[in-house]
């Protein structure tokens, strides 16, 4: 255990400066989802290919419609249809006009496309407001129409590459593949992208006293609620979370539960046994990690100087050196030791530049004075207003009091140097939202 006294940067630095984004794979698109990507990537096509309908209508000449009103529609021959992805395009002549189907290619002799609302749909009887089916009205296909309005060149077309050009970057390296970054990759013919997979991360909750929700408490048992929270966290952060329910307070069964993990591990969390009691087991458990056997590894207990989450562990364990960050048990402290270290590591492993949850500045409103430690940067749970610009604490200052996390959705940031913050002072918000 280091003596020295830690403060919050310095141990987040540590943390970053060990843990190395991972390695790129190929994966199917479906698989990327949440994936960072690797490279740059540029458009093979131009999106759309070809000129197409944005409406169902009539592809026109529009010397064939110019002047057309409802009392003296244009009347146009209909010689076929053009449905997307069909064939064989009809070419539309003087005086001719062929069904197009919204997405169909434009077929040769046509300038503009007339919505079907601007025409009689081929019924003779006053104004369509819809496309019949083809099925249900081949004969919609032939026949004549009757165009109420004139339309422009290019009206209601489409032009190829107006959504991105042949050469243009889709996507740059650093990405997160979200839904729409997904669709615009299979839009563009990708069927693989090379990415940075999601960091698979285990949480192990430790603690003799935990009990799985849905079971019965004993006396003196409480409810694993760290392990849920941390693992839903780490999903929130892009991760993979595996969740192993609560270890009895036995060094040897955690330090064999902690190996059979490493497997299916980029990174471990613990969460409780770090302090300084007789059953602080993960400390027990893994301070004799680093033999001679797995030479590199080791786990430092440390004190940071800050509150909630004074006690901290960090370092690596296993033939990989998987990266281990011990928690406090308490669970505000052990949610906001995962926000301000574990979520950056997370981060870090997915190869994204800013690793950080963002910052702004706010305006306290409360009651009465923050009072805070001397020499400790304090982290208050809070209530962001970014309209009115103001942070207003939630609950107090315990470290167990999870009710109130709930209803946070920043930390409140108090400097090692303040022992006070008064209403109205401006302090600095972790969103967390």
């Amino acid at each position: 255990m280091s003596s020295t006294i830690w403060s919050v940067d310095d141990h987040l630095e540590d943390i970053l400066g060990a843990i190395r984004p991972l390695d790129p794979i190929e994966l199917q698109l479906p698989d990327a989802q949440g994936c960072v990507l690797v490279d740059d990537i540029t458009v093979p096509v131009a999106l759309p290919p070809f000129g197409n309908s944005s409406m169902d209508g009539y592809a026109v000449r529009t010397a064939d419609v110019a002047g057309a009103t409802e009392e003296f529609p244009a009347v146009l021959s209909v010689i076929g249809d053009v449905a997307a992805g069909g064939e064989g395009l009809p070419t539309v002549g003087p005086g001719q006009a062929a069904r197009i189907m919204t997405g169909a290619p434009l077929p040769p002799g046509a300038e503009a496309v007339v919505p079907v609302e601007w025409t009689d749909g081929g019924t003779g009887v006053g104004a369509a407001t819809t496309m019949r089916p083809a099925g249900e009205a081949p004969e919609g296909a032939s026949g004549e129409v009757r165009v109420h309005r004139p339309v422009e060149a290019r009206a209601h077309v489409r032009a190829r590459g107006s959504d991105v050009q042949a050469g243009e970057l889709a996507l740059a390296a650093g990405t997160v593949l979200g839904p729409p970054q997904i669709g615009l990759l299979a839009a563009i013919g990708r069927g693989t992208v090379r990415v940075r997979p999601r960091p698979r991360v285990v949480v192990l909750s430790t603690g003799s006293e935990l009990v799985q929700p849905g079971e019965e408490l004993g006396e003196g048992q409480i409810y694993d609620s760290n392990s849920f929270a941390l693992a839903a966290a780490a999903r929130d952060a892009g991760a993979l979370a595996f969740r192993v329910g609560a270890v009895t307070d036995d060094a040897g069964t955690l330090r064999a539960t902690i190996e059979d993990q490493l497997i299916r591990a980029d990174l471990l969390v613990t969460t409780g046994g770090v302090s300084v009691g007789a059953y602080d087991v993960v400390k027990e458990a893994l301070s004799s990690v680093g033999d001679e056997d797995e030479p590199g590894s080791g786990i430092d207990f440390r004190k940071l100087a800050m509150q909630p989450g004074k006690p901290q562990g960090f370092g690596s364990i296993g033939p990989e050196h998987t990266p281990l960050l011990a928690l406090p048990g308490n669970p505000v402290s052990s949610y906001v030791s995962f926000e301000l270290f574990v979520r950056p590591a997370i981060r870090r492993l997915m190869g994204l530049p800013d690793v950080h949850r963002p910052k702004a500045r706010a305006v306290l409103k409360a009651d009465e004075p923050l009072s805070s430690p001397e020499g400790k940067r304090q982290f208050l749970r809070g209530a962001y207003d970014s309209e009115s610009g103001s942070a207003t604490p939630v609950g107090g200052a315990g470290s167990h009091l999870i009710a109130a996390l709930a209803h946070a959705d920043c930390l409140i940031v108090v400097p090692e140097s303040d022992t006070s913050m008064e209403p109205g002072a401006e302090v600095e918000v972790v969103l967390l939202g």
